[in-house]
């Protein structure tokens, strides 16, 4: 029997495994057995238009009837800002000559936050759990949301976010640990001098986020095994959030070279970096990241830069080489297991409980 219940009995699951939603890497077929094999199956839908978003849920649905959660962003929108978008267009104009690309082929790529047309998507689906990144949205949306049934939760990287998000009414915080792999939720004061650098991990920030809220804490950054969900609880977590550890199964839409290099991936090739997408996110250390630097000045506003980067990834990526792509993962990528979904669920669960009986009979 898991040691706190909470989680199950808020999201009517079986076992407190959260899928991380993991846009372009999470498919509803991943979701879908991580549901079957009782844990909660996220899909991530901030990077799609409203339809896509509708389409992908109804599909999840026919695949699985147990509780499902639907995540999206809660960013501020991208600020246009010519003398930024220049400098770092000519930051890149050398890898665009090493390649042979007319670097003007560059895309405009933006992602709006969480609105009206989402919300909307929210309402007419009725996912039982919508999780937020980056903060919250409107006050108004998020009282749609909630009216339409869902349990809400979101990321909380800081002791001060954890209650910034309990006091506007969620249901359950994620701790989202240093470890994390992808974007970092930060959202309080993100983006000020060293702040990135700051951040805690998972170990030390779980227990002071339980110290202080009274809803569940479910813990993430570099969770994939049973010994990390054994220690979760340890330190006061109601269940765990897991995505790298899930890259390397089948049902996963991990790119092969994002999938041999998590196969090869050791415990100091990852790190947080902003040259991406434009806000801070932890991935493998390849040569755009280690060149240009980790937390690069002047990065245009999030997600801009991927535009900017679009064609050369591209064509490296046609070469075999991942120099230029965003191998998202945390720092227990070493740990992750190349298995089905189901198979991988029901091993994790079993050899977690087992821990936690040894632990308690000692």
């Amino acid at each position: 029997m898991w040691p706190d219940q909470r989680l199950l009995e808020l999201f009517e699951i079986e076992h407190p495994i959260v899928l991380a939603p993991m846009a372009g890497f999470g498919t509803v077929e991943l979701a879908a057995a991580v549901a079957d094999a009782g844990g909660l199956g996220s899909i991530g839908c901030a990077t799609m238009d409203p339809q896509l978003a509708v389409e992908t849920i109804a599909r999840l649905r026919r695949l699985t009837s147990k509780s499902i959660s639907i995540n999206f962003f809660c960013h501020a929108p991208a600020k246009a800002d010519a003398d930024r978008e220049r400098a770092w267009h000519d930051r890149l104009n050398g890898y665009y000559r090493e390649r042979g690309i007319a670097h003007e082929q560059r895309q405009r790529v933006d992602l709006a936050p969480f609105g009206d047309a989402m919300c909307e998507v929210v309402e007419d689906t009725r996912p039982e759990v919508v999780s937020f990144h980056f903060g919250l949205p409107d006050p108004t949306l998020l009282a749609r949301v909630k009216a339409a049934g869902c349990k809400v939760i979101s990321s909380a990287t800081t002791v001060d976010e954890a209650r910034w998000l309990e006091q506007r009414g969620f249901d359950a915080v994620i701790a989202q640990g240093y470890e994390a792999g992808g974007h970092r939720g930060t959202f309080l004061d993100w983006n000020r001098n060293g702040a990135a650098a700051s951040q805690i991990g998972t170990l030390a920030l779980v227990p002071q986020i339980a110290d202080v809220v009274r809803v569940p804490v479910i813990a993430a950054g570099g969770i994939a095994d049973a010994r990390g969900i054994a220690a979760a609880f340890a330190l006061g977590a109601a269940g765990v959030q897991i995505g790298t550890g899930f890259l390397l199964c089948p049902e996963a839409a991990t790119p092969a070279l994002h999938r041999d290099a998590v196969r090869h991936a050791h415990d100091h090739e990852t790190v947080v970096t902003n040259v991406f997408t434009g806000r801070p996110a932890r991935a493998l250390v390849n040569r755009l990241a280690r060149e240009i630097g980790f937390l690069a000045d002047a990065v245009p506003d999030f997600p801009l830069p991927l535009g900017e980067l679009g064609p050369l990834r591209a064509a490296a990526e046609q070469k075999g080489s991942r120099d230029f792509t965003p191998l998202w993962s945390g720092q227990a990528a070493a740990l992750s297991r190349e298995m089905p979904t189901a198979m991988l669920m029901q091993i994790t669960v079993k050899e977690t409980l087992e821990r936690l009986h040894r632990l308690r009979c000692n």
